[in-house]
């Protein structure tokens, strides 16, 4: 590294946030710029490690330690050639990404890690800025066609590098815009969308070719694209929401996250936060408001936390947020040794606007009125028990804990367990694992359909978005192999797979 001590002369420093009473009055993205002298303190602060653990930490392998030398250089267009090198989509991760390789940063074992995420974001959007990211159209065209169903970030990643390939690759997404959950999951205070259309104007320059509003087994015959393309990749996601079935479930004011959410998203957009039923998915029968309302949100992760920050914006009267398990320890333990992801008590941006946090509480039955309208969330405490190891092997709920939380507004925010088997899923008869994701091999994503590939949520159950931009580059990777090495069985057998009645 250019600057040796950097790690002892500076300290960790994230940018500004935009002032909460500014934030919450729209839907803007609350992270302000370094300026460049801290940018390159920042930069300064990474060691060099002979094993750099931050690259180890990262599931694409980012090659952390050489952009960051090239950035205290002020070399921007090394830094992105080897930011991008790996990362198709550093734009997105570097809002979005919850940073394990900051986890397994070495400076990190005594000191506050390196600001990796933050370095990231500010590369691409200074190699924006300057010129240097333009479409790389292939110069040939290998003949092969690719159907990659799904444009979330796996589907964009796959999709991508296949293209770059020379393959010809058309991306079909049931909902009105390409993005998949960047557009229609993640909120524009985290993600603005025109970064995601940015991207997705560059992918149509290299040639790839997207349709939308086209749910393949529903509009889209499956034979259609299994007579056209020598391969196919699911790309789906996981998409079914985790339910809380406990009495008084079917009260009128309670709703899955993700609806809450892609409404916002849609009016955000200046569309239409109902329209597009019977293709688009997650698309609720009624508008979803948190104004004026009492919210609470079941569940504790990044889903939960952006209804929070949502609810506020939209001026709800007050939000609480229920986690099933305990408050996590401020700083790791003995069992959760560096340099792996500590499970640890964070507060996110959202959180830090307004929000009742209550940790231990068991959802029991949900409250209504004479009308069917939900009036409150009937809750009891658990009292956890903890293995040697200091991981939670079990609960009772405490006796007399019981009470009644009021509630307008329930928005359950719980994940997803795998994702849609009716339609192309069940038409197509792909295996499914025990958890109910595409069972696709491990080595090379191949379903049990010998044409049919499976990557991201969507064979791997609900994960990261840096995971799914991972498995949609390797997984473009082996079909890459597999259509290069002339024809293949996949071709030979199309008529074998053809869908009965298709």
């Amino acid at each position: 590294m250019g600057h040796k001590t950097g790690f002892i002369d500076y300290t960790r420093e994230e940018p500004n946030y935009r002032s909460i009473e500014e934030r919450v009055s729209d839907y803007k993205e609350f992270h302000e710029k370094y300026t460049p002298s801290n940018l390159n303190h920042q930069a300064a602060r990474c060691m060099d490690c002979g094993v750099p653990f931050c690259t180890n930490g990262c599931p694409l392998g980012n090659v952390i330690p050489d952009f960051n030398d090239a950035v205290y250089r002020g070399a921007w267009k090394e830094a992105y050639d080897i930011l991008s090198s790996t990362n198709n989509f550093p734009e997105f991760t570097g809002r979005i990404c919850p940073a394990p390789c900051e986890s397994a940063c070495v400076l990190g074992i005594n000191q506050p890690p390196v600001t990796i995420e933050e370095i990231e974001k500010h590369i691409i959007e200074i190699a924006f800025e300057q010129g240097f990211v333009q479409p790389r159209i292939p110069k040939t065209r290998s003949g092969k066609k690719v159907a990659v169903i799904g444009s979330g970030p796996a589907g964009l990643a796959a999709a991508a590098q296949l293209n770059y390939a020379g393959h010809t690759v058309t991306v079909y997404e049931r909902d009105d815009e390409p993005g998949g959950l960047l557009v229609y999951g993640i909120p524009d205070f985290k993600l603005e969308k025109w970064v995601v259309k940015r991207r997705i104007d560059i992918l149509k320059e290299e040639g790839i070719i997207f349709k939308c509003n086209a749910n393949v087994g529903v509009n889209v015959k499956i034979n259609d694209l299994l007579r056209e393309n020598q391969a196919i990749i699911l790309a789906t996601g996981s998409t079914v929401p985790r339910e809380l079935e406990i009495p008084g479930r079917d009260l009128k004011g309670i709703f899955p996250a993700m609806e809450f959410l892609k409404q916002q998203n849609k009016i955000n957009l200046g569309k239409d936060p109902l329209g597009g039923k019977g293709i688009e998915s997650n698309v609720a029968s009624e508008l979803i408001s948190a104004a004026d309302k009492k919210v609470v949100v079941i569940g504790g992760g990044d889903t939960g936390s952006d209804c929070v920050g949502t609810s506020n914006r939209q001026g709800a009267t007050s939000i609480m947020q229920l986690t099933h398990g305990p408050k996590p320890p401020s700083d790791r333990t003995d069992y959760m040794p560096w340099p792996g992801v500590p499970a640890i008590f964070t507060t996110s941006s959202s959180q830090e606007e307004g929000v009742i946090r209550e940790f231990g509480l068991a959802p029991l039955s949900f409250v209504g009125d004479e009308n069917g309208n939900l009036t409150g969330l009937k809750v009891a405490s658990l009292e956890w028990q903890i293995s040697e190891k200091g991981k939670r092997i079990g609960s009772i709920h405490k006796i007399g804990s019981e009470k009644i939380i009021p509630c307008d507004v329930a928005l359950l925010a719980m994940g997803f367990i795998h994702p849609q088997h009716e339609g192309l899923l069940d038409e197509l008869g792909v295996e499914l694992d025990l958890n109910g994701n595409v069972k696709a091999n491990n080595k090379n994503f191949v379903t049990n359909i010998s044409k049919i590939y499976a990557c991201g949520d969507a064979r791997k159950g609900q994960s990261l978005v840096v995971w799914a931009i991972s498995e949609g580059r390797e997984c473009a990777r082996i079909v890459d192999e597999a259509l290069s090495n002339g024809i293949s069985e996949l071709e030979s057998k199309d008529e074998n797979i053809l869908i009965a009645n298709g």
